[in-house]
């Protein structure tokens, strides 16, 4: 294991610790989902993306677009983590009078682009700010983070077709792939399978990695042929509800819980025992 990789989940621990204390003290967050895509993140901002957390609005920034709102505290964890805000915010989650909320707000947490929450919508944001960057003739990219619910809703494929029409090559859509949908397998509420052939028909260059697994990443970001593409580009993260925490993982109600004492115990113990191997 190189010292890259080796930090990712030594990050990796790291941040699910933190997410976990954060649902403990504000009694309740989406927790499951944070779990899922946290590994996203943790890649692409240690190790993707150029991102100014001094200047977080730096001209040269790309631009990350959280569209899975309801899982902020993935997004808080990993802000907080790059130093856009003191560790003291993190306990101002979901509180009374609190800066951070349940779902992300722009201008008022520093490093977020878009308040979102409303799934589909950072879709068709993505698109018009890619568009506007290709117009300016600008290298910056963007990135919008998915969950793969929101993939029922019919303006994520609008902005799709639109995103193939322009040719968005600076266009990277990352899905969060855990196969569950708020209280139920995706499967059983609106399917989108098989992701990979629909998002290629709609004129994407698509990558497939495990949304946990660091050489993953590396392959798919260090592939010529797909970063260079003059399409835009779709990654399908597969991940797991609640990753590393056993009694977590793909139970349905975990997606917005508060963990109990011995619950919160336990977590904990899983998740120092699960990254124990990595480091």
């Amino acid at each position: 294991m190189n010292n890259k990789e080796k930090i990712f989940y030594q990050n990796a621990k790291k941040l699910r610790l933190k997410i976990l204390e954060m649902v403990k003290k504000s009694n309740g967050g989406h927790i499951g989902g944070a779990f899922s895509v946290i590994d996203i993140l943790n890649y692409l901002y240690n190790f993707e993306i150029k991102h100014f957390p001094k200047d977080p609005i730096s001209k040269e920034r790309d631009y990350l677009l959280f569209s899975k709102g309801h899982s902020c505290l993935a997004l808080y964890t990993i802000l907080n983590h790059c130093g856009y805000f003191a560790d003291e915010i993190l306990d101002n989650y979901n509180v009374d009078d609190g800066s951070l909320a349940g779902h992300p707000e722009k201008n008022i947490v520093p490093g977020v682009e878009v308040t979102s929450g409303s799934l589909g919508h950072g879709h068709s944001l993505g698109v018009g700010l890619s568009l506007s960057l290709k117009i300016d003739k600008k290298s910056n990219r963007v990135f919008v983070i998915s969950s793969d619910g929101e993939l029922n809703e019919g303006s994520v494929w609008e902005a799709f077709m639109s995103a193939s029409q322009f040719k968005l090559k600076n266009y990277y859509l990352i899905i969060d792939y855990n196969k569950m949908i708020s209280l139920d397998k995706i499967n059983n509420i609106m399917a989108i399978d098989p992701l990979i052939n629909k998002m290629e028909s709609f004129g994407f260059n698509v990558f497939e990695i495990d949304g946990h697994d660091f050489n993953d990443f590396e392959k798919c970001f260090g592939n010529n042929d797909f970063i260079n593409s003059a399409k835009p580009k779709c990654i399908i993260a597969n991940t797991i509800k609640g990753k590393s925490v056993p009694f977590m993982e793909n139970v349905s109600k975990w997606h917005f819980r508060s963990p109990s004492d011995n619950e919160f115990n336990e977590a904990v113990s899983s998740i120092e025992s699960f990254y124990e191997r990595f480091i």
